[in-house]
């Protein structure tokens, strides 16, 4: 599935600064850039709700027309408030139709491995080669009926048509391990504890100690009661 083109109608801006970039967030829109292509930086003004949409996806291709005329470009730095739901700036490369781009595409995983067995995304993302007006939203792993020590590597994930993998081919991307036990969890705990010197009392000389904790909290009550009475 390819990413969508979003046309937006933005402003040219020329005030800059943290002052301006607030005035514009109050004012319910987006500052961005947008550069590449050896030409010098345009400073815009994104429309809020309607880039808040289309910048919800990854690697998102915008139409921005600007004073009537259209650039395509790239989102490529989309920067969030750490609290707020708010996008703070954006930064965009202009790209035009046929131009390849590389982009960091999600791994999405599917399917049931064997059972008794855990699934781990090891790398989360792969670096592609595509083109500008042709980018992938994810890459899909499946891992059906895999059994345990199965190992996927970036050059066994299939991509789509007229991608190409940027990402180094023996890159771990999705490991399928064993299931530990509860038993075997409790054996690794213990040979690490021993590993740095912590020894752990049984069961039998812990209920002893607390046995012994109980006894000794009777007779000093049983002291206390008899202080009491004399």
């Amino acid at each position: 599935m390819s990413s969508e083109v979003t046309k937006l109608v933005v402003e040219q801006r020329t005030q800059f600064g943290k002052g301006a970039a607030r005035k514009i967030r109050r004012a319910d829109k987006i500052p961005a850039v947008m550069y590449g292509h050896g030409t010098d930086p345009v400073h815009i003004t994104l429309p809020g709700h309607e880039a808040m949409l289309a910048l919800k996806h990854t690697n998102a291709l915008l139409t921005l027309v600007i004073d009537g005329k259209e650039h395509m470009a790239l989102a490529k730095d989309v920067q969030r408030d750490p609290i707020k739901p708010v996008i703070e700036h954006v930064d965009l490369v202009v790209v035009r139709k046929g131009e390849k781009v590389h982009v960091e595409v999600g791994v999405h995983v599917e399917g049931e491995a064997a059972p008794e067995t855990v699934v781990t995304t090891v790398q989360s993302t792969l670096e592609l080669e595509v083109e500008a007006t042709n980018i992938p939203e994810w890459v899909t792993v499946s891992v059906e009926g895999f059994e345990a020590g199965h190992q996927v590597h970036a050059s066994d994930v299939t991509l789509p048509e007229g991608a190409t993998l940027v990402t180094d081919p023996e890159v771990l991307v999705v490991n399928v391990t064993q299931q530990v036990t509860a038993e075997e969890l409790e054996a690794e705990l213990e040979a690490a504890e021993a590993e740095v010197g912590i020894e752990r009392e049984d069961a039998e000389d812990e209920a002893a100690a607390e046995g012994d904790a109980a006894e000794g909290g009777a007779s000093e009550g049983d002291a206390e009661a008899k202080a009491d009475e004399a």
